[in-house]
C-alpha cells in the first residue's frame, strides 16, 4: 500500500477554525429557514463516496445492496496490512541479523590477518551465519513485498469501483429519492422557529430597563460563541477518522492530529466558559442553594459574585502575561508539527475576557431580580 504523508498546513489549520464554524452555522441557519424534504441528496452521496467509499457507504446511503461488494475487498486489505507490519518487523529483525552477521565476519577476517589460532573456523563459522542471514533478509524483503502487493491489488479494485460510481452516483441518488417521494409525505412538516427570548432577555420590551437590554445582548453573543466553538467537535470527527484510516489502511500514523485536537479541545473548553455560565451549568455546591427562592439565590449571587469577579480577572491577568511571553518568542510546540502556541494561549485571556462580560450580565439580572417589587 502506498503511503500517506499528508501534514496539516498550520495556516489551514487556524482558518479551519474559524472558517468551518461559520459555514456550519450558515447551513444550520439555511435549513431552518428553507426546509427541504428529507430525501437523498447528491451532495451527501459523495461525501459518503469520498469519506467513506472504500466500505460502500454511498451506495447504502444510495439504497443500493451492491455496497455490500466493498467490504469484503476492504476485510482483505486490512488482512493484507496486518500480515505486512509483521513481515515489516520480520526484515527488521533478519536486517540487524546480517548487521551482526557482517561484523563478525569483518573481526573474524582481522584475526585470520593476524594468523592468530582458530581464525580460519571462526571465520569459515561466521561467513555460514551471514550467509544464512543474508538468505533470511531477503525472504523477509519478498515476504514484506508480497503483502504489499497483495493490499495494493485489492487497494487498486476498491479505486475502480469507486471511480465507477463516480459516474453512476447522480442516478443511484435520484432513484432512491424518487423511492423516498413516493414512500414518504407528500410535503414535509413545516418547522417553527421559536420565538421566545433567550435566557435573560424581557419577553416584552418599551419600558425595559436599558442594563437588562444590555444584559439580553450579552447572552445572545455568549450563545453564539458557545455555538460557534461547538462546531469544532465535528472537525474532531474528521481528523480522528483520517487518522484512523491513514493508520490502519495506508500504515501512516500522523503526527498532527492527535496534538492538533487536544489543542482545539483545551481552546474550545476555555471559549465556551461563557456560554456555560449562561446556562448555569458550571459545578456548584448547591446542597442548600437549590431549596433558596429565586430571590434570595439572586442575593446570594450578588454576595459571592465578588469571589468569583477575583477568580476571572486572575485568570485574564495570567492568561494575558502567557500569551504575550509566548508572542515574543513565537513558542512552538516541540513536536514535529510544531504548532504555533500563542494563539493557544491567547484563548486564556480571551475566555476570561467572555465570562467577565457574562459576569457582568449575570449581575445585571439578579440587580433587577432583586429590586423588583413583583419579585
Amino acid at each position: 500500500m502506498p503511503s500517506l504523508n499528508f501534514v496539516l498546513p498550520h495556516w489551514l489549520y487556524w482558518a479551519g477554525l474559524v472558517v468551518f464554524p461559520l459555514f456550519a452555522m450558515y447551513m444550520v441557519r439555511r435549513q431552518e429557514l428553507f426546509p427541504r424534504r428529507n430525501e437523498a441528496s447528491l451532495g451527501l452521496g459523495y461525501l459518503f463516496l469520498v469519506t467513506g467509499g472504500f466500505v460502500g457507504i454511498h451506495r447504502f446511503y444510495a439504497r443500493s445492496r451492491l455496497g455490500v461488494i466493498y467490504i469484503p475487498l476492504f476485510l482483505a486489505i486490512l488482512f493484507g496490512n496486518m500480515r505486512g507490519r509483521q513481515a515489516r518487523n520480520g526484515v527488521s529483525d533478519a536486517r540487524n541479523d546480517k548487521l551482526i552477521a557482517e561484523f563478525d565476519v569483518e573481526r573474524a577476517q582481522k584475526a585470520v590477518d593476524q594468523v592468530k589460532e582458530g581464525a580460519e573456523a571462526n571465520l569459515s563459522k561466521a561467513q555460514e551465519t551471514l550467509a544464512e542471514a543474508t538468505e533470511r533478509f531477503a525472504s523477509s524483503v519478498d515476504t514484506f513485498g508480497m503483502w504489499e502487493n497483495f493490499s495494493l491489488g485489492f487497494a487498486i479494485a476498491i479505486g475502480v469501483l469507486l471511480l465507477i460510481d463516480a459516474f453512476l452516483l447522480p442516478g443511484l441518488v435520484r432513484r432512491c429519492a424518487e423511492r423516498e417521494r413516493l414512500e414518504g409525505p407528500a410535503h414535509p412538516e413545516p418547522i417553527e422557529l421559536s420565538s421566545e427570548a433567550p435566557r435573560g432577555i424581557p419577553a416584552v420590551s418599551g419600558s425595559i430597563w436599558m442594563p437588562r437590554r444590555v444584559a439580553g445582548g450579552i447572552d445572545i453573543f455568549s450563545g453564539w460563541t458557545g455555538n460557534f466553538v461547538a462546531y469544532w467537535s465535528i472537525i474532531a470527527v474528521y481528523v480522528y477518522y483520517y487518522e484512523v484510516i491513514a493508520r490502519y489502511v495506508f500504515n501512516s500514523p500522523t503526527n498532527w492530529a492527535h496534538e492538533g485536537m487536544f489543542l482545539m479541545f483545551g481552546m474550545q473548553y476555555l471559549l465556551s466558559g461563557a456560554f456555560t455560565y449562561r446556562e448555569e451549568s458550571h459545578v456548584r455546591v448547591d446542597v442548600l442553594y437549590h431549596q433558596f427562592s429565586d430571590r434570595a439565590k439572586a442575593k446570594l449571587n450578588l454576595i459571592t459574585s465578588i469571589f468569583f469577579f477575583i477568580f476571572a480577572l486572575a485568570l485574564f491577568w495570567t492568561g494575558l502575561t502567557f500569551f504575550r511571553d509566548s508572542f515574543d518568542v513565537f513558542e512552538v510546540s516541540f513536536t514535529e508539527w510544531g504548532i504555533q502556541y500563542w494563539p493557544v494561549k491567547a484563548t486564556i485571556a480571551l475566555g476570561a475576557i467572555l465570562i467577565l462580560v457574562q459576569g457582568v450580565a449575570k449581575l445585571i439580572q439578579d440587580i433587577s431580580l432583586v429590586t423588583r417589587k413583583e419579585a
